[in-house]
């Protein structure tokens, strides 16, 4: 199985380490780290594998790092008495290689016995630890809900390792994280602490994670509900439902989250792109902090607004899939921040070709020099 360790934790009289689930697809020299959000595990990031990657399948080699430790080569563990092999990335062609895993306290990763092991800072140093034990020097960083919180800090504590950014679902953690109250949350608050098995969690699932209008869709002879909680049970009941000390320690995480004017300057100083990508209908994460943290990123933040809910990854996949192969050619292609944060949004597709076609008339074009007019 594909672990990494990334972190050390005391646990009475022991220290324990904490090992991380991950998972590869793809191949190629653009590396693609996927870090999700509150309870969700690396395969709630399917539609994406399969937008950037065009499979499914784990890569070849998947459950291997980049490179051996001193160790596991047979080589003296002292580094005073052999030089530490530096991992080297493989230049491997055009393709994409994602990477998605389990956050610390949910799935096959390590569950830590108290809140005070989960905060969006530490959860960045497991991601940026595992991009180490992957031998990724850069990479472009997508986060989900708690997993885009996550990838703020990461960000602003390592901007030299991102190609970009993107940022679905976000908020700036604290009070933001508190929806909209009404009814239907109040009802979907009281069902959710009361779920204790995969059929209760997930009929409380799907109405925070898609709209009604999708889920009502007719899909051949039933509707788009009944296929989703059939798939919700199945996957909830293969991981097994989040324990407690998992699921109070990720709470802890956003709850404590801030991302400070600092860290956004260090951000927007970085020079890499980034996309904040939103459902409009989402009634956890409200749009309105999103539309926030964009403005307060520009001029290398564009926001991408779309007709969904919490889970729009889900709901208009092609969409943001879309986004997210823009934010990947516009960072190849070097547009410049004021260049990407000037179109409209919800702009995709040919966002690049257009920068491209502009950039070709200005070099052609010559200066003209204009008379003066007579009176």
């Amino acid at each position: 199985m594909p672990y990494c360790e990334v972190d050390r934790y005391q646990n009475g009289d022991k220290w324990e380490g904490v090992r991380l689930f991950y998972r590869r697809y793809g191949r190629g020299a653009t590396k693609v780290l996927l870090i999700i959000g509150l309870a969700g595990t690396h395969d709630s990031w399917g539609p994406q594998i399969r937008g950037l990657t065009g499979s499914m399948e784990p890569a070849d080699g998947g459950d291997q790092p980049a490179a051996r430790t001193d160790e596991e080569a047979g080589a003296p563990a002292d580094p005073a008495a052999a030089p530490a092999t530096e991992t080297v990335e493989e230049d491997v062609g055009e393709g994409i290689e994602v990477c998605c895993f389990d956050n610390r306290g949910v799935g096959r990763s390590s569950i830590l016995p108290h809140k005070s092991y989960y905060s969006t800072a530490i959860m960045a140093r497991d991601a940026l630890a595992l991009m180490d034990h992957l031998g990724w020097k850069k990479a472009h960083v997508f986060g989900h809900s708690m997993g885009a919180m996550i990838s703020c800090k990461l960000a602003a504590m390592a901007p030299h390792r991102l190609s970009s950014l993107a940022l679905l679902n976000v908020t700036g953690g604290g009070m933001e994280c508190f929806p909209k109250v009404d009814g239907q949350m109040l009802s979907l608050a009281f069902r959710f602490l009361r779920a204790r098995t995969p059929e209760q969690r997930a009929l409380v699932d799907l109405e925070t994670h898609y709209t009604k209008e999708y889920l009502d869709e007719e899909v051949e002879s039933c509707t788009r509900r009944a296929i989703l909680y059939k798939e919700y049970v199945k996957g909830i009941s293969s991981t097994g439902m989040q324990s407690n000390c998992g699921f109070e320690g990720q709470i802890n995480a956003c709850w404590t989250h801030k991302v400070t004017t600092k860290e956004l300057d260090t951000i927007r100083a970085a020079g890499f792109l980034v996309s904040v990508i939103h459902g409009r209908h989402d009634i956890i994460a409200q749009v309105c902090h999103a539309r926030r943290l964009a403005q307060r990123l520009l001029p290398v933040a564009r926001m991408v607004d779309l007709h969904g809910a919490h889970l729009v990854s889900h709901e208009r996949p092609e969409e943001v899939n879309n986004a997210l192969m823009d934010l990947i050619k516009a960072t190849k292609s070097a547009v410049t921040p004021y260049e990407w944060s000037s179109q409209p949004e919800n702009t995709s597709g040919l966002i690049v070709m257009g920068f491209e076609h502009m950039r070709n008339i200005v070099r052609v074009m010559k200066p003209v020099r204009v008379a003066a007019i007579e009176s």
